[in-house]
């Protein structure tokens, strides 16, 4: 069983070490990333994947103006990789982690520092970027704290709450399952367990709140594939935060958070200890028929005032109730008051799961499902001089778009499925203009045809993983002023696998007079014999000759969605 480390030790940010430079200080983690024992949540003993031994990772903490110094130890059999989910990696795109998007993987016994400058404060996380590791263990809470005096909400007590789901099979044995041509497609339903900072969702620790006292509470969905709705019932949920954006407070009774996304809400305490309560934390996907034991599942938290007090009766609003408010990220406005952007281009893109002429269901983003280039995408931008600017040299399963500097690009997604796909894109947030019913000639549910939401007001909300609604589409916009390579992709682990990607190369020519990758990263490429120039397959120009056939549409209807 792996080892775990207490929250009083996690909260710490054990391994942190603390040396003032100028006017923020380094803080030096070290993980040695490796294959860990485990039997949470009640299943039977599982390989997965720890770093230090420990299953969960401790959470990792820092300030705005900090330097974190992340030294990743590779014992595993195979290449790893990590990703800071939500930082921007400004004038540092190969910092991001990605595995052959902007670095080589690392491979089995070496080790890499990634550098990552806190620019932006907010609630974060760690997790693999190599072989889906994420839906394995690899993954972390990471908190940038606002230098003292600069926060913008006054609380007494920041609360950590990450939620994740966790599955009995290894990740390798689920995709090969799901892309097997000769299997039953979609494969069957896989039915995951709920965990509370690290540990089954009904035995986590309880809160402790005092009377009159204001808490913020970080709400982190680090799973794989689920969702997780939480409340609190008796108490407001404050919102003043998502994915690292503050927002201006608004008032809900709950919250349903998709993969990858984050909040911070304010809890105000009651003025007496007369009465504890308790916190409600589901686990669901609405593409999975429930399941009675197994889909939904509602976990039930404590939030003790008194010890022994009795349990508050439940108060209305009930949650399932009309006059319970549910959260809708696209009612939020950004503290800062910035204004709807004005697009300079838009793209269009459809998501969804196609048939192909490998036999094989694979997700998509305008019929191209993702696989990875023979030369990391950043690689192929640095080498190729004015040809970077021509998106056919990152070869045609990259799916890739060269943006020009400082540009402002209105992305519209359709997704006529019937599943929600939550999006994230690297280096940036944008900002949520309207959510639609999905634009297709096909006949979707009633409940689907509504008019169409935009924002609440003239700021609209930003974050980097929004989620896109069954039989719906969004439109999000964002300013490419961060030269580098970014991924966009479906944050179900499951999705991304199956092709549901595809990278931003932005600012190709400020990226070639400005960026000098490490030597230690070209070397874990060269270690695996591995071009570090040239084109997708490392040719020139656009002589893709030898390179794997390109699998193609044979089935262009929508088909059911695996999970």
């Amino acid at each position: 069983m792996a080892r775990a480390c207490s929250l009083a030790v996690r909260a710490v940010a054990a391994c942190a070490v603390l040396a003032y430079l100028g006017l923020g200080k380094r803080v030096a983690v070290s993980w040695d990333i490796g294959y860990v024992a485990d039997t949470r949540a009640g299943h039977t003993l599982r390989r997965a994947i720890g770093a230090n031994g420990m299953l969960p990772i401790p959470p990792v903490a820092a300030t705005v103006g900090d330097t974190l110094e992340l030294t990743v130890h590779n014992s595993l059999d195979t290449t790893t990789t990590i990703h800071a989910h939500g930082l921007f990696q400004r004038n540092a795109t190969y910092m991001d982690g990605p595995a052959m998007a902007t670095q080589c993987g690392i491979p089995p016994g070496a080790s890499f520092t990634y550098v990552y400058e806190l620019d932006n404060a907010g609630t974060f996380w760690l997790h693999g970027h190599d072989h889906h590791q994420n839906s394995d263990g690899l993954r972390a809470p990471m908190i940038v704290h606002d230098k003292p005096g600069t926060e913008p909400f006054a609380y007494d007590q920041d609360i950590l709450l990450p939620v994740e789901d966790w599955f009995h099979d290894e990740f390798a044995d689920r995709i090969k399952q799901t892309i097997d041509p000769n299997a039953t497609f979609p494969p069957p339903h896989g039915y995951a367990s709920g965990l509370i900072n690290g540990t089954d969702g009904d035995s986590t620790r309880p809160l402790r709140f005092e009377p009159g006292r204001t808490y913020r509470l970080r709400l982190i969905n680090m799973s794989a594939l689920m969702w997780f709705q939480f409340s609190l019932p008796g108490h407001k949920l404050e919102v003043i935060e998502i994915d690292g954006e503050y927002t201006a407070p608004l008032s809900v009774d709950g919250i349903d958070i998709g993969p990858a996304q984050r909040y911070s809400v304010l809890v105000s305490a009651y003025p007496t200890v007369a009465a504890n309560f308790v916190y409600n934390v589901t686990m669901h996907a609405n593409f999975i028929p429930p399941t009675a034991g197994l889909t939904p599942r509602t976990y039930i938290g404590q939030v003790v005032y008194r010890e022994g007090a009795p349990r508050a009766a439940t108060i209305a609003p009930a949650h399932g109730s009309p006059d319970f408010q549910w959260l809708h990220d696209i009612e939020l406005q950004p503290l800062d008051g910035q204004p709807a952007l004005v697009p300079d281009r838009r793209i269009s893109l459809e998501v969804g799961n196609l048939v192909y002429s490998t036999g094989q269901h694979l997700d998509h983003i305008n019929n191209i499902t993702y696989t990875a280039p023979k030369v990391p995408t950043l690689l192929t931008a640095l080498s190729m001089g004015a040809a970077a600017a021509d998106p056919r040299v990152y070869g045609p399963q990259t799916n890739a778009v060269v943006l020009a500097h400082n540009e402002v690009v209105e992305l519209t997604v359709n997704n006529p499925g019937d599943l929600p796909h939550p999006l994230h894109l690297h280096g940036h947030t944008f900002q949520i203009i309207e959510v639609g019913p999905a634009m297709t000639q096909l006949k979707i549910p009633e409940e689907y045809q509504s008019t169409t939401v935009r924002c609440a007001g003239p700021f609209p909300p930003r974050r980097d993983t929004a989620v896109v609604p069954e039989y719906s589409y969004i439109k999000i916009r964002f300013r490419a002023d961060n030269p580098g390579v970014w991924f966009f992709h479906c944050h179900m682990d499951i999705h991304f696998a199956m092709g549901m990607a595809m990278v931003f190369v932005e600012a190709p020519d400020i990226l070639q007079q400005t960026l000098r990758v490490p030597q230690e990263m070209l070397d874990f490429c060269r270690a695996r014999d591995i071009p570090i120039a040239g084109n997708a397959i490392g040719k020139s120009g656009l002589d893709f000759s030898g390179a794997p056939a390109v699998p193609t549409v044979v089935e262009p209807q929508p088909l059911k969605h695996p999970n």
